[in-house]
């Protein structure tokens, strides 16, 4: 919690404020058994209507400025709390951004949305709580005690074994509870998963029929987490009886020697009252301390949880040189992914020319996709050199790296906006010629000025346009930018081969044309490559043209005569 708090700058004058008001709130509540004590004493003993109405207007006047108090202190104490939150979700947002894909597969999306969501609003709750009662309880509970002891000393001692006997409680509960709420946190999550799984797959699971299934298995979740939440309720549970029977012996003891004083003519009847009042005011304070603690306990488990993510850094370290024209070397280039028991790929060896169209073709699961991601440094490489322009790949900066080197990821994610402000994500400061130029070399400005033009509205996920229109899309978003090297990592799978010769071709008469890397599993979308990359099981059985690769490459051949009928024709 200690680094979150770095934060709270900002809301310092709030958190001064917040707690002050409680406290000057808390004092006026004090003076309330007084005021009981002598309408009793003075007023209701000597029969003095007067007196009475006059203490009755005092307990009106302490109940407004107690109130307005109140409302101040959980005004400034709301302001900090949300306030200091949304700074920490921001930050939090922002440095999961920075981290590379290593660690962000290493930590799972569900445990980062809910470290995000959840986990920022108990430590929000937390702050919030804090604030408002961590100066009013204990002065309170204290403050009673001593107004108690100077109306009669002799009370002292059942006060304070009352409070001890409190305290002892409250804390040993809370010592059970916290990890048990960590353990809540660590279900919920793992029911985000699920949850999220099922709503970004609900197409297949209905094509599949398995939605009994899929329901069976997050009942199964929402079990578990129930079982987590209802063993840490057991134990919350425990403590307002617990607490009611501890007070409630105190107020006996109290009355019994209250009546005996009473009797003796050592304190007035008022006096008891008051004692009560005061013993009853403890009793409140000491069951909102202990939600209080309940509470502080959840947030500090889910500050912990957030700092955690904090103190992840990224494995990448960027330089401060600039891309000019796209030449990209491989030399005995491996990777491995966090965690793995072994290299995705492994001895890459080639190097690509500044306009050359480099094609990656395999089987699933041979490492094209991880070949590519090494470029723009989504994973680095375990073993062996990167070089752009010559330079090793380090060297580089993030933001040319991600400035000049455009990705069309496997899959296609649009987002909810128009067409013209999802293009201008690849490139803000650009003109609708621009955008109208790179829609024309993706293949589609056709649909698009069917529909409207770039004011046209995508949904979100894009799921109003079909599988082909989004990965064009994609494409035009990526050549906005006007990178100097253009990946395309199997984004035209979803293409008809005329389109996809098409899609090659006007980006080949680019000016100036990108460094093109193509990967596919379509012979048809590499064939006419500058050079062909082969992999088979991570690593690289073939490299050469179309026609060396048929001659030399037994996966080559295999690949593309599964596709294409053996024959002389078909060869050229």
């Amino acid at each position: 919690m200690k680094k979150l708090l770095r934060y709270m700058k900002g809301y310092r004058v709030q958190c001064i404020l917040g707690p002050l008001f409680k406290a000057l709130e808390a004092i006026f509540e004090l003076f309330v058994p007084l005021v009981v004590k002598s309408i009793i004493d003075v007023g209701i003993a000597n029969s003095d209507k007067p007196y009475i109405l006059k203490m009755c207007g005092l307990l009106v006047i302490l109940a407004v400025v107690g109130l307005s108090s109140t409302l101040v202190a959980q005004y400034f104490a709301a302001k900090a709390a949300c306030g200091f939150s949304a700074k920490v979700r921001s930050a939090l947002f922002a440095h999961i951004q920075s981290l590379s894909y290593s660690e962000l597969d290493s930590m799972g999306t569900s445990s980062l949305v809910t470290r995000m969501t959840s986990d920022v609003n108990q430590v929000q709750n937390g702050v919030n709580m804090f604030l408002r009662l961590f100066s009013r309880s204990p002065f309170i509970v204290f403050g009673a005690m001593i107004m108690a002891a100077r109306i009669d000393r002799s009370t002292t001692l059942v006060f304070g074994t009352t409070i001890l006997l409190l305290l002892i409680v409250v804390f040993s509960i809370m010592a059970v509870t916290v990890p048990l709420q960590k353990k809540v946190q660590q279900k919920l999550e793992k029911t985000v998963l699920l949850a999220g799984e099922n709503l970004f797959g609900v197409r297949v699971i209905r094509a599949l029929s398995r939605e009994n299934e899929e329901e069976e298995n997050y009942n199964a979740y929402n079990k578990a987490m129930t079982k987590a939440l209802t063993a840490a309720g057991r134990v919350s549970a425990v403590m307002n009886p617990l607490t009611y029977a501890i007070v409630n012996i105190g107020i006996i003891f109290l009355i019994y020697r209250g009546a005996l004083s009473v009797e003796a003519g050592l304190i007035s009847q008022g006096a008891v009252i008051a004692l009560y009042n005061y013993m009853a005011q403890i009793l409140t304070e000491l069951i909102k301390l202990a939600n209080l603690i309940v509470t502080i306990t959840k947030a500090l488990a889910s500050a912990g949880r957030i700092e955690a993510v904090f103190e992840t850094k990224s494995s990448v370290v960027y330089g401060n040189e600039e891309i000019k024209e796209g030449r990209i070397e491989f030399k005995n280039v491996s990777c491995k992914y966090k965690n793995g028991c072994g290299n995705a790929v492994s001895g890459i060896n080639f190097n690509a020319k500044n306009g050359e169209v480099i094609g990656i073709i395999g089987g699933t699961g041979s490492g094209k996709s991880t070949l590519v991601n090494m470029i723009p440094r989504f994973y680095d490489a375990s073993e062996g050199e990167i070089l752009i322009d010559g330079k090793d790949i380090s060297s580089f900066s993030k933001e040319t790296l991600r400035g000049k080197i455009g990705v069309v990821p496997q899959k296609s994610v649009l987002f909810k906006g128009t067409v013209a402000e999802n293009m201008r994500m690849g490139a803000e400061n650009i003109s609708d010629k621009d955008i109208e130029t790179a829609l024309r070399t993706a293949q589609a400005y056709d649909f698009i000025s069917e529909r409207g033009g770039m004011d046209t509205d995508i949904e979100a996920a894009g799921k109003n346009f079909s599988g082909g229109q989004k990965q064009r899309l994609c494409i035009a978003r990526a050549l906005v930018k006007k990178p100097s090297v253009l990946i395309l990592d199997d984004s035209t799978s979803a293409l008809d081969f005329a389109t996809d010769a098409n899609l090659r071709m006007a980006i080949k008469e680019l000016s100036p044309c990108p460094t093109l890397f193509i990967v596919s599993q379509r012979a048809a979308s590499v064939m006419h490559a500058d050079k062909i990359i082969v992999l088979d099981e991570g690593r690289p059985v073939g490299v050469g043209t179309h026609k060396e690769l048929l001659e030399t490459c037994e996966v080559y051949k295999e690949i593309y005569y599964s596709q294409f009928r053996k024959d002389k024709e078909a060869a050229r």
